[in-house]
């Protein structure tokens, strides 16, 4: 069957040695394509369902912010809904931070950190009601991703997840897409293989399992992605 395990090759974005120009050329077409196919309205819609439960959300850490799109995308929803959300960011990549910073410099309710998610302070976990991870998972190993949710559940935050769903007609319709539009040589390579190294849903619940979750769901969303919600 194909695409029936996921994929261990490496993409291009997780190498340490990427020139400037090339990154930003990568992040700016990360951001038409989650425009386009639904990818920022995964993460809205999973927000909207987070914020709709009895427990108050105060504060997001959006892990792997990349150019912060998705954290411009859910701050914008939050203050039309009301809901005053401050929102964490950290990735690894220097470049990252420039690009998002200069993103987001007309918010007034983030702070971006370049670092390991596992290296944040103790006393902004505290406060940290949500973990929120697009189109961060599909980068990490099986085992990797079990410590993550392993975190997220030792400092009681709630997981938000928005991720793709491993499937031939994605993997297919996005090399297309990217063959014909794309110029940048990272999202080429890496928009097809992400769907390679992307998640059927029993593997999802089975990584929750594993991590030692019991409340969670997992759910399709256009355009071939899954939006998961762990809470404990």
């Amino acid at each position: 069957m194909p695409l029936k395990y996921r994929s261990a090759e490496k993409e291009y974005l997780d190498s340490n040695h990427i020139e400037t120009r090339d990154l930003y050329r990568n992040l700016e077409e990360l951001h038409i394509i989650n425009k386009r196919l639904g990818g920022y309205n995964a993460s809205r819609k999973g927000l909207a369902a987070i914020l709709n439960t009895n427990k108050p959300i105060r504060t997001v850490l959006d892990i792997g912010f990349g150019g912060g799109d998705s954290i411009k995308q859910l701050s914008n929803y939050s203050d039309q809904k009301h809901a005053k959300l401050f929102f964490y960011g950290v990735d690894l990549k220097k470049d990252c931070l420039t690009y998002a910073e200069n993103n987001l410099k007309t918010l007034y309710n983030t702070q971006l950190i370049c670092d390991d998610y596992r290296n944040i302070a103790p006393e902004l976990l505290e406060q940290t009601d949500v973990i929120h991870c697009s189109l961060f998972l599909h980068h990490l190993s099986d085992e990797e991703i079990i410590r993550l949710f392993k975190f997220a559940k030792a400092n009681n935050c709630i997981i938000l997840v928005n991720d793709l769903h491993r499937n031939w007609v994605a993997y297919q319709s996005i090399k297309l897409l990217t063959f014909l539009f794309s110029r940048s040589y990272l999202v080429k390579n890496d928009a097809p293989l992400s769907v390679k190294r992307g998640f059927k849903k029993q593997e999802l619940i089975a990584l929750l399992q594993k991590a030692g979750f019991k409340d969670y769901s997992v759910k399709w969303s256009w355009a071939f992605r899954y939006i998961l919600i762990a809470k404990e």
